[in-house]
């Protein structure tokens, strides 16, 4: 991938994003584009950026590329809509011990951890991000640094606190304890006027329904989305009932399926309507389903990606608490629960549900710089999904979860230019995506041929 100009850097961006970059003209020219839409691919693409949008797209021969356009070669790449990591957790960056971790690094989430969970998700190709469940004065805190250009991002749509009926002393911070429907409009009312664009739910089954009920239909009052647990039969016979929008993971059990009056709860649900009928689905599945080879081979956890914006002691603890994969008590029952996995995925895509790619990364050993691929890389080459799907549940269906489709999830005209491109065959071997080539999120390249531009981050982002 070569650039026939080069592109000027200001100092400048060393605080964030100038508008003389930002509004740079841009091809993106000879690579084929998987556009995100149901379209067939377009080989010899050519895509025109202006002032950070789509602006045109066609192919070498039928679309021209204006005079004053820096020309970006993708010849040889599969072009994309960038990534969307669907369930983060941006204050978490896979330390194994949760109360160790929230009592000695709650005073550097928002100058430290989150930055650089932010900053190695954009690298890894991700251009949007569903962050749910961190303290929402740290939330606040970092979405406004993000608007400000001090941070390069992915599209950020955040949470704030979990919502649930009970909490332990330690975790206060980031889950609240909800008992009433005056308290459920109170708290909700609270994160949207924080502005927080989802609520998460967890153990919404122990919750009166009256509650649960109540946090859903504020939410929605407010136009945001409601995320739940789906650990539980009941937590999901209760959120398809009162109108939950996406339900997160496949439970922690053992159990060999889903009860079939779940399933059928679902299938109700997603037969009553077209757009506004559907239920969306984060089954997070990647992590359980190689925990196994984790424990026999984790090398992966030596590539210093994800050391990317941590200090040293900050590394040498994470480094510490995952020395043993094995011991976790995290993870003890992981290894029983895989073999109902297949089976689950199996049985939620009959039901209608649309899957969305999402990690829960952070949480014990899984690093925002290597996880997303990995989950897709997974739904391909044992969950069955073709890559075609996989690709637009990580990219396409995202955007309308969120209601942002009109802005985000396909390379198409009027869209905002967050574009990623990977060297080969990604429909043939998905997992090339461990490797993105290039970045762009609102018409800035901070990725090219592999090597991150450094001057577009903060010094303390940067890996010289």
């Amino acid at each position: 991938m070569k650039t026939i100009t080069k592109l000027f850097v200001s100092s400048a961006l060393a605080l964030g994003v100038s508008q003389a970059v930002y509004a740079e003209s841009i091809a993106l020219v000879g690579g084929r584009l998987i556009d995100g839409t149901a379209e067939q691919p377009i080989a010899d693409s050519v895509i025109l950026i202006k002032d950070g949008v789509i602006e045109k797209v066609g192919s070498v021969g039928t679309l021209e590329v204006p005079n004053g356009y820096r020309v970006i070669s993708t010849e040889g790449h599969d072009v994309l809509p960038g990534l969307w990591e669907n369930h983060a957790h941006i204050q978490l960056t896979g330390h194994a011990d949760y109360p160790h971790w929230q009592a000695e690094y709650a005073d550097r989430f928002v100058d430290e951890v989150m930055p650089a969970a932010l900053v190695q998700l954009l690298l890894s190709g991700v251009t949007s991000v569903r962050d749910l469940g961190a303290p929402l004065d740290d939330t606040v805190k970092i979405k406004e640094a993000v608007a400000a250009g001090e941070i390069p991002s992915p599209n950020l749509y955040t949470s704030g606190p979990f919502l649930q009926w009970e909490t332990d002393e330690w975790q206060s911070h980031y889950r609240w304890p909800i008992k009433t429907p005056a308290q459920a409009i109170e708290k909700v009312n609270q994160l949207a006027d924080a502005g927080m664009e989802i609520v998460k739910l967890i153990d919404q089954d122990d919750m009166p329904r009256e509650v649960m009920e109540t946090i859903v239909q504020q939410a929605h009052k407010r136009g945001m989305k409601v995320v739940a647990h789906a650990h539980k039969p009941d937590e999901i016979r209760l959120g398809v009932e009162v109108g939950v929008d996406n339900f997160e993971h496949t439970g922690l059990t053992t159990a060999p399926g889903y009860p079939d009056d779940v399933l059928n709860a679902l299938k109700e649900r997603t037969a009553t309507g077209i757009f506004d009928g559907l239920v969306f689905w984060t089954p997070t599945v990647e992590g359980l389903y190689n925990y196994e080879t984790t424990v026999q081979n984790h090398e992966h956890f030596d590539n210093s990606c994800w050391h990317r914006g941590l200090k040293e002691d900050t590394i040498a603890d994470i480094k510490q608490s995952i020395e043993k994969p094995g011991h976790l008590s995290y993870s003890q029952l992981v290894p029983l629960r895989k073999p109902t996995l297949k089976n689950k995925i199996a049985q939620l895509k009959e039901t209608g549900v649309v899957m969305l790619v999402g990690t829960d990364v952070g949480i014990p050993m899984k690093f925002h710089c290597q996880t997303t691929w990995r989950e897709m890389a997974t739904w391909v080459y044992e969950m069955d999904f073709s890559p075609m799907e996989t690709i637009r549940a990580a990219t396409y269906w995202p955007a309308v979860m969120m209601g942002v489709q009109d802005q985000y999830g396909s390379v198409t005209p009027g869209k905002v230019a967050d574009i990623i491109a990977v060297n080969g065959d990604v429909l043939k071997y998905i997992n090339l995506l461990q490797d993105v080539d290039f970045v762009m999120r609102k018409g800035v390249v901070y990725k090219q041929d592999g090597q991150v531009n450094e001057e577009l981050l903060p010094e303390s982002l940067r890996m010289e």
